[in-house]
């Protein structure tokens, strides 16, 4: 049986053909692009994932180039774009497609790759393949809880339910693409977080958060997360032009990155000799505040260093996959 399409849907799709965004990976039905896209997309806003999803096609174009690449090459590529485990999951996951020999054109076979959760499944499935399923994210959340009057938090587990079958009921068969993509667009740009533009909203008349002047305070979210200091200290240890790296086991930030020496890694007599660069340097994750002091350490003879740190010509650095804040501290020498 057709499911009919409600006054909120009808409103979303015609404002959508009116003004949707126009980005690369909606010109195409390639699974392969649209899934690259969806990874980038994840924690990273449209105008800067743009140019490194453009890059990447044109270095990579098709699944089994990817999955040729090395790590460090992707990690490389990705440098800039913060959590580094999405680049570690997309390599990993196009190395899953190309042992399957093809992409998963299901949610459930979707959702087995490395890194995919509900929504990118979702976004994947109905964008790529015309799969009925609502990509609900942070834009479904705040459209939704307005426009329908919600309290309950959407980080909750009743939220969570809630949100996700209030967005599938809406849904139309014959345009899960569009849909999901009207409510991406909408939230985006026209009802966002701060200063929606609610005089101008082809939704006002029948939105309860504009009539009981709630907009502010909708959607709920708990609190949950609470964001940590850090304290580091990196030494550019550099010796007759070459400068000493070691990769970032598992366990801590930038796992697979390289990065410099810290104030464990060398002896107390070469920590004595190193100049003081920059002090209480501040760079801000997602969850944690890092301080750090950058020092530079000129040695005639190179110190020892645990064995896991290699040895580079100074000019090479760019060619290793580092953190935004090695990049950073490099620039104040």
């Amino acid at each position: 049986m057709k499911k009919i399409q409600s006054h909120f849907t009808e409103i979303l799709l015609r404002w959508f053909e009116e003004n949707g965004r126009d980005l690369p990976w909606r010109n195409t039905r390639d699974p392969y692009a649209i899934w690259l896209s969806e990874i980038i997309l994840q924690q990273t806003r449209v105008v800067q994932g743009t140019d490194y999803w453009l890059r990447f096609m044109a270095k990579w174009p098709t699944v089994d180039d990817l999955a040729q690449a090395s790590e460090d090459e992707v990690l490389r590529m990705w440098q800039g774009l913060g959590y580094y485990s999405r680049a570690r999951n997309l390599h990993t996951a196009a190395r899953q497609m190309v042992a399957l020999g093809r992409f998963p054109d299901t949610i459930d076979d979707i959702k087995k790759l490395k890194g995919v959760g509900d929504y990118t499944a979702a976004a994947i499935g109905s964008i790529a393949f015309g799969l009925p399923a609502a990509s609900v994210d942070g834009n479904f959340h705040r459209v939704l809880a307005r426009y329908f009057g919600i309290d309950t938090p959407v980080n909750s587990t009743e939220g969570k339910k809630l949100f996700a079958a209030l967005a599938q009921e809406h849904l139309p068969d014959e345009a899960p693409a569009a849909y999901n993509q009207a409510v991406m667009d909408f939230g985006a740009t026209q009802c966002t977080p701060v200063s929606p533009k609610c005089v101008i909203c082809p939704l006002a008349e029948t939105c309860t958060a504009r009539r009981m002047g709630k907009t502010t305070e909708w959607p709920v979210k708990l609190k949950t997360i609470k964001v940590q200091e850090r304290r580091l200290t990196f030494y550019y240890v550099r010796s007759k032009g070459r400068i000493a790296i070691h990769k970032r086991g598992s366990g801590d930030i930038w796992q697979g990155l390289w990065t410099f020496p810290e104030g464990e890694h060398l002896q107390k007599s070469d920590k004595a000799k190193a100049k003081l660069i920059v002090k209480n340097f501040k760079h801000i994750l997602t969850h944690r505040v890092l301080f750090t002091d950058f020092y530079t350490l000129d040695a005639s003879k190179k110190p020892c260093l645990p064995s896991d740190f290699i040895w580079i010509d100074e000019k090479d650095i760019n060619d290793y996959g580092i953190p935004r804040l090695i990049d950073l501290l490099i620039a104040e020498i």
